[in-house]
């Protein structure tokens, strides 16, 4: 995988320079007669220093800038709209250049400041607690549209700010993207030139794609699998794209095979519907399912948005399921709703009408 399509120059479209992963920058410089090392220093520029103009690279001489800005450039999105919750939640939602439209969270708690990155324009899944999935799936997203994100969640950041952990859980299923997934991953962690981030302050949050959980072990990251029932008729109603894929059953057995490092955990996460799945039996039921497995279970409430049939349940029904599932011995979490107001909590990004949206969120803070 040398290079994203139609990334090498020509003299009608300039290259994206963003759109060129490691080997091929290093076949890029070659077209100039350039050493090797060249590829490293442009790949400094752009991922740890998030270059926008590449008169910016001044460890290139200003005959080589002259020469690379003549068939290279650093588009960014097209496009950049932020919207701040009264919880200080930020969603940003980035214009692609083909005028479609994705979304990235940023989402503090405490001493933490979590990026959440989408990895498709909607979503393949059908799932029906989730607005991206009414969407459907308008595209995969490139390598470098992830990392477009992160360099403009970056960008964003208040003084004094810095991100602590990124979730691959926003618009779209991350393992029916896994090239581009991979690859995003090599740019997050990669110390010489990338990133530099550890492993562990990444996740990626599937819908259960039990055939591709092996692909996300080499990577290093965490692994968070969305459940969301405990019965596979229960699942086939919420969920039935992806159970139609794997069955509960098919599932569980692939989290059991999944080869965990000592010392780390796979995280299940449940988003509580009321009067649906928050029943007393399904917490029950829960605990059965992940018996044996090292894990800890993320109970998400699930938060509202226009259109859909489902509601959140009482504060009293989510402390009683938690209580029994903790009761089996296991770790289990509630999770906080950050971002409700500005539709930026989990299952609430997508495509709305410019007049919901309106309405909806509180404020447009600004343009990037």
């Amino acid at each position: 995988m040398g290079h994203e399509k139609d990334a090498f120059p020509s003299r009608t479209a300039p290259t994206n320079l963003l759109a060129l992963d490691e080997e091929g920058m290093g076949r890029f410089v070659q077209q100039f007669g350039w050493p090797r090392y060249r590829a490293g220093q442009i790949l400094r520029w752009l991922y740890q220093r998030r270059a926008k103009d590449i008169n910016q690279m001044t460890d290139l001489g200003q005959a080589e800038r002259t020469a690379l800005a003549s068939l290279a450039t650093i588009p960014r999105a097209a496009g950049c709209t932020v919207f701040r919750s009264i919880d200080h939640t930020r969603k940003l939602v980035l214009m692609l250049n083909d005028g479609l439209t994705v979304e990235t969270v940023l989402i503090p708690d405490e001493d933490r400041l979590t990026l959440c990155v989408s990895t498709q324009v909607g979503c393949t899944l059908d799932c029906g607690f989730c607005l991206t999935g009414t969407m459907g799936l308008k595209r995969n997203l490139k390598p470098h549209e992830v990392m477009e994100q992160v360099l403009t969640a970056h960008d964003r950041l208040d003084p004094g700010e810095r991100i602590t952990n990124l979730v691959f859980m926003g618009m779209g299923e991350p393992l029916a993207n896994m090239e581009t997934l991979s690859e995003a991953i090599r740019r997050l962690t990669n110390k010489p030139w990338g990133l530099g981030w550890s492993p562990r302050r990444i996740t990626v949050s599937t819908a259960g794609l039990a055939a591709r959980l092996k692909d996300i072990a080499p990577l290093g990251v965490n692994l968070a699998i969305s459940l969301n029932a405990t019965t596979d008729a229960q699942r086939a109603s919420l969920m039935p794209a992806v159970n139609g894929i794997a069955s509960l059953k098919t599932l569980l057995a692939a989290c059991r095979r999944y080869p965990l490092p000592p010392t780390r955990r796979l995280t299940f996460e449940y988003v509580l519907l009321a009067g649906v799945n928050d029943h007393v039996d399904d917490a029950r039921r829960l605990t059965k399912l992940v018996r044996g497995i090292a894990c800890k279970i993320n109970l998400i409430p699930f938060n509202e948005f226009p259109g859909s049939p489902f509601l959140r349940p009482s504060k009293s029904d989510i402390s009683a399921f938690q209580a029994i599932v903790r009761q089996a011995g296991l770790d289990v979490f509630v999770r906080k709703s950050r971002g409700r107001d500005v539709l930026g909590a989990c299952g609430q990004l997508g495509n709305l009408s410019p007049e919901y949206v309106e309405r909806a969120l509180t404020q447009i803070e600004s343009r990037c």
